[in-house]
This record gives structure tokens, C-alpha cells and sequence, in this order.
């Protein structure tokens, strides 16, 4: 009996993921856990093993869909296998072997998770297909995808179908062979226009050989990480009420620090200690002191948590993720910086695994190293407060005796949720934190 393998759930806090490439095709024979895609959450990319053994009857997406976790993925079966109760339709063909092999399997009810999808569902190259070149993809009442949905060869078969028009001429029902419009698509202005009937262009105002405006360009859907942060940012900044507060910090110590253990003994270990483990590790020594800092604040209620679990922004090539180092407030230095690699790394090449990209209760934010001074980071939901680490630069000072010199100082921007912390104890965490990074030696000792 043919079976259904599910897009399965990488992670908690994954909904959803896209297909990069399939590894397979109809008509393969495929063994459990054999790889069939390759797939991009919203934070890594990984591969699907397979669940069942078979004949690959139907790929129920296409390259660049974007699938739910759980929903129908392929279906494997015997070859010849009648799959018409699984696939919305009935119209899937059976994948033919021999005939003295084809078996035809009873009538079967489609399961539960099957159903058909909304109709208009519009798969993400179809969408980006559409955008450039003007067409509203909305406007093709039905797809050729699973579920009716609309994929990249409606679009294509769409625009090959007749010119554009735009959404005031299709509202009014303008019917035109050509357009005057931008891209060539029909406007209102087009309505009962023939070619022959269309304006010369002006020469005196003509644009120069070749050029058309306003230019190449190029339209596609946010998706992946792109999406998720665009969406977690906006959520941030409109549910919460965000204050600033800047300050810096004497950075001599973890100067000198980072300096001794970087030409320690290899045989320690310690030369990968970086300037920002330093921070992060002063940190996450000063939340214990401040809960409200160390905190979720979800629909009116308030958590605090005991254990630090701190979270540091890493640029990736799929975009901004937040690693988190769980319970950091009981590692020591070499084992925090070990850590923190191991996630950056994972982060950075797609491997790290999803559940150790959520569960923060304190982020860290540094953008000191593009010689930014100041800024204003946006808490990461639902955290309470997040730590923006800027540049270190010299600044003047004056000595007891009066003597004017130059110090290093770091950067450092506190946003905090002014609807849970004020701004007084926004300024008692910067003080704490401030000492504990100029007297950096001893808090690692503590």
C-alpha cells in the first residue's frame, strides 16, 4: 500500500520549510533514511530522510515551495500503484514498472492531512516569477500544483498567454493586445487602443538607445530567515516600549586579557578567546543580579529565570540568527568561548540544530568590529532587554593630577521594555556590567 512521507518537524519552534533541491525523482526507488531534499528552515539548511521504502509514486512540491511540517511530502508505493485517493484530485498517473508488475491498489479515502488547500495558494518562485513581470498571480484561478496551487509554469503559461494589465485596467475590463504601460502592460488609457492607434514615441524627450524606464529590476517574496526577522523586528518594536541607554566601559582589561591568552600555551586552549567572549562572559555573570533583565514578558505575564541562557547575534549567509548558551552563567571562560564557537560555526554553515536557536532569556548584540560607536538594538522577543556592543575608541581623560591622556573605551547601547524595567534600573545593570568588564580579571575568577 502506498504510504505518505511528511515533512517532519525539524525543531520546536519550526513551522515551516523550503525546498532547495530534491535528491530523488519519480520513479526512484528510495530506502528509509535515505535523503530525498535538501531543505532550508528558517535557520538551517538540512536534509530529509526518508521514512518508507518504495517506489517514488509523486513529489507533491517543487523546488523553492515553501512546506509546513507535518503536510504530505512524497508518495512511495509499489510501481503501478493507484495513488489517486491521496493526491487532491485523483489526477496524479501511476508510475508504470511492467506490466506484468502493475498492480492497481483499492479506493482509499485521503487521510485527514490531506486536504485540499485554500484556493489561490501561490508558491514562492511562482510569486517571484510574477512580480517581475508585472502580473498580479493572484488573478490565475487555478493551479496546476498540489492542491490547486498555483506553481511557476502557471505564471509562465500566464504570461505567454497575452499581455499584462494592470489592476485598474483589469478592474474595468480593459481588453488590449498591447500596452502602453510600463513592462508593456495594459492600462485603462489602452481601453479600444489598436497598435496602429498607439502614441509615436517623442524623439525630443526620448530616452538614449536601449534604455527603458524606470529600469531593470528585480521582485521577490521575503522568505527564510529574511521573513522571520522582518516579522519578529516589526512585532518587537510595535508590542513593546523601547528605551536606550548608552554608556562605555573602560576596555584596558579585556585588552590585556585577550592579549595573555592569546599568547598563553597553546596546550591551554585559550587562544580563540575573543574580545566579545569577554563581554558576553561579564554578562552573563551580571543578569543573575537583575532577574527582570534575564526575562520573557509574554500576553501580561512576567517569567524570570534562574539560569542565564544568553543569546549573541551572528551574521550568517542566510541572514541574522541568535545562537543561545544555555545555563552560561555556569561555565567557566574556556568552556563559554567553546561553546560560543561551536554554535557560531554551526549557525554560519547551516548545521546547527534549530532548538538551539530559541529559548533566550538575554541577548547580545555586537557590531563593534564595523567601527559602528552606538546604536539601537531591538529586543529580541519575548526577551525583556537586549545588550548592543559598539566599537572601542579612544576618548580623552583627565588624570588626578590634572593631566589630560587617552583611554580605550567600549561602546555599549542597553535597550530595555520600559513596560518592565525602568530607567533607573536599566542604569544600575550598564553600572554593574561596566565593572565587571573593567575589572574583567577578577570576574572570571569569580
Amino acid at each position: 500500500m502506498a504510504t505518505i512521507v511528511v515533512m517532519p518537524q525539524l525543531g520546536n519552534s519550526v513551522e515551516s520549510c523550503i525546498i532547495v533541491e530534491w535528491m530523488i525523482a519519480e520513479g526512484d526507488s528510495v530506502a528509509v533514511d535515505q535523503t530525498l531534499a535538501s531543505i532550508e528552515t528558517d535557520k538551517s539548511t538540512m536534509e530529509v530522510p526518508s521514512t518508507a521504502e518504495g517506489t517514488v509514486l509523486k513529489l507533491l512540491w517543487e523546488e523553492g515551495d515553501e512546506v509546513p511540517v507535518k503536510d504530505p511530502l512524497i508518495i512511495v508505493g509499489e510501481p503501478g500503484e493507484d495513488i489517486s485517493g491521496l493526491v487532491p484530485g485523483g489526477d496524479a498517473a501511476p508510475v508504470e514498472d511492467a506490466p506484468d508488475k502493475a498492480t492497481t491498489a483499492p479506493e482509499q479515502a485521503a487521510p485527514a492531512f490531506a486536504t485540499e488547500r485554500a484556493t489561490g495558494a501561490v508558491s514562492p518562485r511562482a510569486r517571484a516569477l510574477a512580480a517581475s513581470a508585472g502580473l498580479d498571480a493572484s488573478t490565475i484561478t487555478e493551479g496546476s500544483g498540489p492542491h490547486g496551487r498555483v506553481i511557476e509554469r502557471d505564471v509562465a503559461a500566464a504570461i505567454a498567454a497575452g499581455p499584462v494589465l494592470t489592476s485598474a485596467a483589469r478592474a474595468a475590463g480593459v481588453q488590449a493586445t498591447e500596452g502602453t504601460g510600463i513592462g508593456g502592460r495594459v492600462s485603462v488609457a489602452d481601453a479600444g487602443r489598436t497598435p496602429e492607434a498607439a502614441p509615436a514615441s517623442c524623439p525630443v524627450a526620448s530616452a538614449p538607445a536601449g534604455a527603458d524606464y524606470p529600469g531593470a529590476s528585480t521582485s521577490a517574496p521575503l522568505k527564510g530567515v529574511r521573513k522571520v526577522v522582518a516579522k519578529r523586528m516589526m512585532e518587537s518594536l510595535t508590542t513593546t516600549a523601547q528605551l536606550t541607554l548608552n554608556t562605555t566601559a573602560n576596555a584596558a582589561g579585556i585588552l590585556a586579557m585577550r592579549k595573555k591568552v592569546k599568547n598563553a600555551d597553546p596546550a591551554l586552549g585559550l587562544g580563540k578567546i575573543t574580545l566579545n567572549d569577554l563581554v558576553c562572559f561579564a554578562v552573563s555573570r551580571t543578569l543573575p543580579k537583575y532577574p527582570v533583565f534575564n526575562a520573557h514578558l509574554e500576553d501580561g505575564v512576567l517569567t524570570q529565570f534562574e539560569q542565564v541562557h544568553l543569546g549573541f547575534a551572528c551574521d550568517t549567509p542566510r541572514g541574522l540568527l541568535v545562537p543561545v548558551i544555555r545555563s552560561a552563567q555556569a561555565l567557566g571562560l574556556k568552556a563559554f568561548s567553546d561553546e560560543a564557537k561551536r554554535l557560531a560555526g554551526g549557525a554560519i554553515d547551516g548545521t546547527i540544530a534549530p532548538d538551539f536557536l530559541s529559548g533566550g532569556t538575554f541577548t547580545v548584540s555586537n557590531i563593534g568590529s564595523f567601527g559602528i560607536e552606538t546604536f539601537t538594538p531591538v529586543i529580541n522577543l519575548p526577551q525583556t532587554a537586549i545588550l548592543g556592543v559598539g566599537a572601542i575608541t579612544p576618548r580623552p581623560v583627565v588624570a588626578a593630577d590634572g593631566t589630560i591622556g587617552v583611554e580605550q573605551r567600549l561602546n555599549l547601547s542597553l535597550t530595555i521594555d520600559h513596560q518592565v524595567i525602568d530607567g533607573a534600573d536599566g542604569a544600575r545593570f550598564l553600572r554593574d556590567l561596566v565593572a565587571a568588564i573593567d575589572n574583567i580579571d577578577v570576574t572570571v575568577l569569580a
